[in-house]
């Protein structure tokens, strides 16, 4: 199993997944034009996706949804209540393309097995994803203003994860943003910070090589090397080192990550 973080950031999100038999992406928050030149950039073909699993219905996961699937023919899994909330927003999608994914379930698709789970934020009915195949583990988590116990449980001892560390909080209190979106931002039903994504990662990772990908950074309230630098020392602080083995990489708004093995 494969995967590359396409594009991470509230100006779109795409992660593409791939195995010896499939090929999906979880969430098409881009153009269809922006999405084919960033497959082009890791050497794939969007005609040879077997399905697309989305999050929620936020514009900056589902821009592209309805344009590739009626463009490609691929099939589009959600759970009801995000097929509700995107009626109107992806325009028309064959009822032949349209498969329901419930919460906290597993669908297998060959060897590969995919995992459903709730997240916190303020969409209709928000979920991610854990893949599953031969023993190894890749968790996608993001768009979620916490990490419950629960969410721990469901993602603990992944190999690889795409982390969300949205925002360092003092740099989001100071700046230009209006209260009201600071106040959804540090919600429950926001965004995870660097810190509090470090706490997380903490408690989840097992003592071996384990990846993480620092994700959906702000563009106004974050920096990479800020990300990366506060997301060591919190874990440092919580008795993991990063570099040990726990490797911390960098994801970009618009630039795919390489291809990486899970």
């Amino acid at each position: 199993m494969r995967f590359s973080v396409l594009a991470s950031g509230s100006s779109g999100n795409a992660i593409y997944i791939e195995n010896e038999e499939h090929n999906f992406l979880v969430d098409a928050g881009l153009s269809g034009k922006k999405l084919e030149s960033l497959f082009a950039n890791i050497d794939r073909s969007m005609k040879k996706l077997d399905g697309i699993f989305v999050t929620h219905e936020h514009g900056d996961h589902i821009k592209g949804l309805g344009v590739v699937a009626r463009k490609y023919g691929v099939p589009i899994y959600a759970n009801e209540k995000t097929w509700q909330a995107m009626d109107g927003l992806i325009g028309k999608v064959p009822l032949e393309q349209r498969f329901q994914f419930d919460m906290e379930t597993v669908q297998s698709f060959g060897q590969l097995d995919v995992e459903s789970f709730a997240v916190s934020h303020d969409s209709a009915d928000p979920m991610f994803y854990t893949f599953h195949q031969n023993g190894r583990k890749l968790v996608i988590i993001t768009d979620t203003g916490y990490v419950s116990d629960r969410m721990k449980g469901i993602i603990r001892g992944a190999d690889s994860y795409v982390f969300e560390s949205n925002h360092d909080v003092s740099m989001l209190q100071m700046g230009p943003y209006p209260w009201s979106v600071k106040r959804r931002i540090l919600s429950d039903v926001g965004h995870v910070s660097n810190e509090d994504a470090a706490v997380a990662i903490s408690e989840v990772v097992d003592l071996k090589e384990t990846k993480i990908y620092l994700s959906h950074l702000s563009k106004d309230n974050n920096m990479k090397d800020l990300a990366r630098m506060s997301v060591s020392q919190t874990l440092q602080s919580c008795g993991v080192i990063a570099g040990e083995y726990v490797h911390l990489y960098d994801t970009d708004p618009d630039r795919p990550t390489e291809l990486v093995t899970v």
